[in-house]
């Protein structure tokens, strides 16, 4: 009882420190931030595109109050022009903090003016964090605090490896996405599940499974050169877009491949636990046949979350009338690709966990 109340103490002040902080940390800012205080809509215009599209562009001059640098406590006088659309700008209300570049002149009443560069979003980011924290805690309790746990330990893994490829271009990044690979799945999976038969199960099916599933596509894509790639959206990026790309691959396909390793683990152990008495031919039977079941949901899983975020882009080609082959060539062969060496691992990883899982349960069956 008493250990309960401290728990949810706990995570009380947790919630009531963090509401606190984001709604006073202006000062952790370099960039300048100013707090809209009043809005006014000055005037609508009409307008159309090419293809006679209506829209209608609105003007806002907004009133704000200057929260960190030099300029605190003054009065800063903004204008906001937005579409109706808003795909490229939006509305802003009061309460709302913005990023703003201060101009030195003053407008007729004494007030600064400035331009509005971007919004401060880490108030609707933490309730989005404790919605995640709660609902993984009251689903998963003591796996749901683990499950976060291993989630802020892999987001700092993939933060360091970032900057030291940064930092030191001429290190590998294959070799450091096999070492986060590594390291996501040993802790990812050994958090959550423990250090058990089904745990390591899973470990090996997962990096064997994500392994060979790279391995088949850089063969693909050496002896294709890469034809049908169109490597475009990466032609920001300062270091060489393939190996990047590939890079990719190896971190976009372990978690679905983790997924299906640890569920088939956990299912035969656990059909194994209630029934003693199974032969390993019959649990490698059902081991297959939940592999199967799973299989095509996970893969549509894995195509729809890479095909999701080109849909802007394909929106936006379609409605200037760009034609079909070229549309999907130009916005969705990168994510196609990469569903289906995901797709590859998982149906690799099927076979791999169930074999793998068949030996640890044939190990434990020994030492009892």
């Amino acid at each position: 009882m008493y250990k309960r109340l401290i728990i949810y103490v706990f995570i009380f002040l947790c919630v009531g420190v963090s509401v606190f902080f984001v709604n006073n940390n202006y000062q952790f800012y370099d960039r300048p931030i100013a707090q809209v205080t009043e809005v006014v809509l000055e005037k609508t215009t009409p307008m159309s595109d090419r293809n006679g599209n209506k829209d209608l562009l609105y003007n806002q001059q907004l009133t704000a109050v200057m929260k960190n640098g030099t300029e605190k406590g003054q009065v800063i006088q903004l204008t906001n022009e937005y579409s109706a659309s808003g795909a490229y700008d939006q509305e802003y209300y009061v309460g709302n903090d913005l990023f703003v570049i201060p101009d030195k002149t003053m407008d007729p009443s004494g007030n600064l003016t400035g331009i509005i560069t971007d919004v401060k979003r880490d108030k609707q980011a933490l309730i989005i964090g404790w919605i995640f924290i709660f609902a993984l805690l009251i689903v998963g309790k003591r796996q749901g605090l683990f499950a976060i746990i291993s989630f802020a330990i892999n987001v700092i893994i993939l933060s360091v490896a970032l900057d030291i490829y940064v930092k030191y271009p001429s290190l590998n990044l294959l070799v450091i996405c096999g070492i986060c690979m590594l390291l996501f799945t040993v802790i990812s999976l050994g958090f959550v599940s423990g250090f058990t038969g089904k745990t390591y199960a899973a470990i090996i099916a997962t990096l064997v499974g994500t392994t060979a599933s790279i391995a088949i596509a850089l063969l693909v894509l050496r002896l294709t050169s890469d034809n049908g790639l169109r490597y475009e959206e990466m032609q920001f990026i300062t270091r060489p877009y393939r190996l990047v790309f590939i890079g990719g691959l190896f971190i976009g396909s372990l978690g679905a491949i983790m997924d299906i390793a640890i569920t088939l683990s956990s299912s035969m152990f656990a059909l194994y636990e209630k029934d003693h008495t199974l032969s390993m031919k019959a649990l490698r039977d059902s081991g297959m046949d939940i592999g199967r079941d799973i299989m095509g949901t996970i893969t549509n899983i894995l195509f729809l979350a890479y095909i999701c975020g080109s849909l802007p882009m394909l929106v936006l080609s379609f409605k200037n009338g760009t034609p079909l082959g070229f549309t999907f060539s130009m916005n969705l062969s990168l994510e196609v690709t990469r569903a289906l060496v995901g797709g590859i691992g998982i149906v690799l990883t099927i076979p791999i966990g169930v074999y793998t899982s068949i030996f640890f349960i044939n190990r434990k069956k020994a030492r009892i």
